[in-house]
């Protein structure tokens, strides 16, 4: 059985790798285990996209900083189970695992069951986008597909779109309408 688990494991890093796209796991950031966890159905029709509204990070250790003390406050001072999303994006390009695949978030009100929720570290009131970050949310939107975890003509919703909220931030928000999975 463990064999089984390693060869699945080893089947799904190098399928990542080659759709270009490595996400850091959760215990490769340090992350603290749920303390509860709600199935997500696969064959999602939405994904909403998010901005921390917190400190900007450019390096892996910034952001693995920033991670710890979304996943303190959501935790600890909200009350919830863990980290509110299933993935977060630094600004050092890199794609961080919070509740994962599979896993519901609570990363906006009403739509948890029925969507990914990723996340941007940082305000993108203020901060922008890099091209790695940019190039990081597609292969993660085109894995989500992959994985069976979205369907192929998903709806791409910023935060906005779903709660009363300025989030995901105006720069997030004026990029994400360009893309083809984006409805008004």
């Amino acid at each position: 059985m463990a064999n089984k688990v390693l060869v699945l494991l080893a089947v799904l890093f190098c399928a990542q790798a080659a759709l270009g796209l490595t996400i850091i796991s959760k215990s490769g950031w340090g992350g603290r285990s749920a303390k509860s966890k709600s199935t997500l159905a696969s064959s999602l029709s939405y994904a909403v996209i998010h901005h921390t509204a917190g400190n900007y990070c450019s390096t892996k250790a910034a952001c693995i900083t920033q991670l710890k003390n979304i996943q303190a406050y959501h935790m600890d001072s909200l009350g919830w189970s863990d980290i509110g999303y299933n993935f977060l994006i630094g600004g050092d390009g890199n794609v961080y695992e919070g509740r994962g695949w599979n896993v519901m978030g609570a990363h906006a009100t009403n739509w948890n069951s029925k969507s990914i929720g990723i996340s941007f570290l940082g305000n993108y009131n203020t901060n922008t986008l890099t091209s790695a970050q940019i190039t990081a949310a597609k292969s993660l939107l085109s894995t989500a597909v992959s994985r069976g975890q979205i369907v192929s003509g998903y709806t791409l919703y910023g935060h906005r779109q779903v709660g009363s909220t300025e989030c995901p931030g105006t720069n997030i928000w004026n990029e994400i309408r360009t893309w083809s999975n984006w409805k008004a």
